[in-house]
């Protein structure tokens, strides 16, 4: 295991932590995620779901006025998964893609996070 480089990694892996212990846990970290205008106002959406929740890529995509692949292609390019639960999206029909990927270990890991997090589409 590696140890935290500086105060912001030191922080972050206690974040990571906290929210193990407690799936309602808000990230706070001073990271610039960087990306698109665009997709940083889907990560900005995506940021404001609260643990246990979920939204569609439709639905953010009738807020954004933009259409459900763009929402969702910019969920795939989130750099920070877990800070900006992007797991917390849906497609219309099913649970969705995570990180680029329709199968597979990410949708392991959305799927758990959701669990994690009470969320009815994890069941």
């Amino acid at each position: 295991m590696l140890a935290p480089r500086d105060r912001v990694a030191e922080r972050a892996c206690a974040q990571v932590e906290r929210y193990v212990d407690d799936p309602e846990f808000r990230f706070d970290l001073p990271l610039a995620a960087g990306g698109t205008p665009f997709q940083r106002r889907v990560w900005r959406k995506i940021s404001a779901i609260e643990s246990g929740r979920t939204r569609s890529y439709g639905e953010l995509a009738r807020e954004l006025q933009s259409a459900p692949r763009a929402v969702g292609q910019a969920c795939g390019a989130n750099p920070l998964p877990l800070v900006v639960p992007c797991h917390r999206v849906l497609a219309a029909g099913g649970i969705g893609g995570f990180a680029h990927s329709e199968g597979g270990f990410h949708l392991k890991v959305k799927r758990w996070l959701l669990a994690h997090e009470g969320a009815a589409a994890a069941r």
